[in-house]
């Protein structure tokens, strides 16, 4: 049996929102859609079920859907049933105390703790209706780049549109204007330009999905603004997500919150493997 890609709802229109994203996405890729919504016990709760899936159908009337009521902490139902999915979705608003931050407590814990890619749904229906024809990828120099950029390959290839690879990089501040002594190090950076940093990445996905187009663009400057500018003509913008060392939890850096919190389009972080 396939895994779900799984939807976390609490009722607010970002939510909905997020169904309707969800739904075609699973569509997409031919896995189920789950609906969840984790809540103290609360006689609304139903309803609220019934009217998302109700929602799900309309947006794809093949999905294969199921729901559940959870009557514990949402976040930790929302991680744990991220074990065992295809993605976790959720909305950028959510109720609450804190309905007013560009992303709610909920889907912030979540983003750190998910074990599969976390997708929040940002942007007006011109960018969850994927009308540009892009998906973006944040390609960083180091570890943690195979998993997201697979993704970002998988989502192009099943949605038939280009994928855009961005690396952006900055001259270290206070570098000496002459080269330093040849070294082991100096070698080695050499050997690893951005370009080749950039094409190092793509090398095993591009052979892999060898019918997406891909467009490369490195940039001097900031990965965050590189990426944000990027995605305003993209239907998608994935970034990847390092494990902190001897810990659980996803170290969210700067370009993650950057993200999750101001992409113009729907954004996913996908953990390192």
């Amino acid at each position: 049996m396939a895994i779900p890609l799984v939807v976390g709802i609490d009722g607010s229109e970002a939510s909905l929102e997020a169904v309707d994203w969800a739904a075609e996405e699973a569509v997409r890729h031919g896995v189920p859609l789950h609906l969840v919504h984790a809540v103290v016990p609360d006689h609304e709760a139903s309803d609220l079920i019934a009217a998302a899936s109700e929602r799900a159908r309309k947006s794809a009337p093949t999905v294969r859907l199921s729901s559940e009521v959870l009557r514990e902490d949402a976040a930790s139902e929302l991680v744990s049933k991220g074990r065992n999915a295809f993605a976790l979705v959720l909305g950028s608003r959510g109720l609450g105390d804190l309905a007013g931050l560009l992303l709610g407590s909920v889907g912030l814990a979540v983003a750190a703790r998910a074990d599969c890619p976390f997708v929040v749904v940002r942007g007006g229906s011109e960018y969850r209706n994927a009308r540009f024809g892009n998906v973006v990828v944040g390609v960083e120099d180091g570890e943690g780049n195979g998993t997201a950029v697979q993704f970002a390959f998988r989502e192009a290839h099943v949605r038939r549109c280009r994928l855009v690879a961005v690396h952006a990089w900055n001259v270290p501040f206070g570098a000496p204007s002459e080269p330093p002594p040849p070294s082991e190090y100096a070698m080695e950076a050499l050997r690893r330009s951005p370009t080749q940093v950039l094409d190092g990445a793509l090398r095993g996905p591009t052979e892999r999905y060898p019918n997406v187009s891909v467009s490369r663009q490195v940039i001097e400057g900031p990965i965050r603004q590189a990426l944000l500018e990027a995605a305003a003509g993209a239907d998608l913008l994935v970034v990847g997500a390092r494990r902190r060392r001897g810990h659980v939890r996803l170290q969210l850096g700067l370009v993650n919150h950057a993200v999750l919190h101001h992409a113009p389009c729907p954004a996913a972080v996908v953990p390192q493997i």
